[in-house]
């Protein structure tokens, strides 16, 4: 059973792959993590969703924002705000490939936010955080610009 899942995850990855994105930043609809407020993970522990007259763009993206103070936070300082390896799946670059997020896998650990692809990926990233963290810091400059 635990082969057959992660040959399941395996093909899941690969196949999101081949819907992955050239941008350093992972955009679902025009929008930086789904439209949802960097700033508020931190601040407030939980997603909120940003307004649209609370835009910024930075770093190719348009990045949405809750209130005008963590837009402000976020202009100040965005590599404190922004999520590790432009919001695509921590595991995913661990492995050495690009792959979408939902909102709700985020996690912040020693003060960066990340994303999986989705809770049953979450769970195995949780195993092993520290070293996979390791591995997606070293292979992210490597396909941050791939597709």
């Amino acid at each position: 059973m635990k082969k057959t899942l992660s040959i399941l995850i395996l093909a899941t990855f690969v196949l999101s792959s081949a819907h992955a994105q050239k941008s350093p930043v992972y955009i679902d609809n025009g929008k930086a993590i789904h439209g949802y407020d960097p700033v508020a993970f931190f601040k407030q522990s939980k997603p909120v969703m940003g307004r649209d007259s609370l835009m910024y763009q930075w770093s190719g993206a348009t990045w949405y924002f809750a209130d005008r103070k963590d837009l402000e936070s976020f202009k100040a300082d965005p590599e404190k705000y922004a999520p590790q390896y432009g919001g695509y799946c921590a595991y995913g670059t661990a492995q050495g490939h690009k792959a979408p997020t939902k909102v709700e896998t985020w996690t912040v650990v020693d003060g960066k936010l990340y994303f999986n692809y989705d809770q049953k990926v979450k769970e195995m990233w949780v195993k092993d955080r520290p070293g996979f963290i390791k591995k997606a810091n070293a292979n992210w400059p490597m396909i941050k610009d791939k597709e």
